[in-house]
């Protein structure tokens, strides 16, 4: 099965949306910002998701898809932003950037289960 990476900050949201993926058969990796995101990326080519905050020091979520799509040069791997931040500007530079979805915080898993099985096949 394809990988799926979590990137957050925080500890507590990753292992809890990773945990819960991997309880549900899913094969996840995590990285703590962006800049560990990309690291990720690059040392393995099967992740056909991401899950990422926006807001994360080193480099925020957003920074990271812009250089997944530019200097990574992949369009092919989906996104997902998992955050707080819900203002429409910043939804605007997620979306011109290749975001597939918006999830503002708290993670419902169930909700979200079947959306992430075919993103990440």
């Amino acid at each position: 099965m394809s990988k799926i990476l979590v990137v957050d900050d925080s500890s507590t949201v990753r292992d809890e949306v990773a945990g819960f993926l991997k309880k549900n058969g899913l094969d996840v990796d995590t990285a703590v910002d962006g800049k560990d995101g990309l690291t990720k990326l690059r040392g393995n080519p099967g992740i056909r998701l991401v899950i990422s905050d926006v807001n994360m020091p080193n480099m925020d979520g957003l920074t990271m898809v812009e250089k997944i799509r530019g200097e990574l040069g992949n369009s092919t791997v989906n996104v997902i932003m998992l955050t707080t931040e819900s203002s429409p500007a910043m939804k605007e530079r997620g979306k011109a950037a290749g975001v597939k979805g918006w999830i503002v915080k708290p993670f419902k898993g169930d909700a979200v289960l079947e959306t992430f099985r075919k993103l990440a096949s």
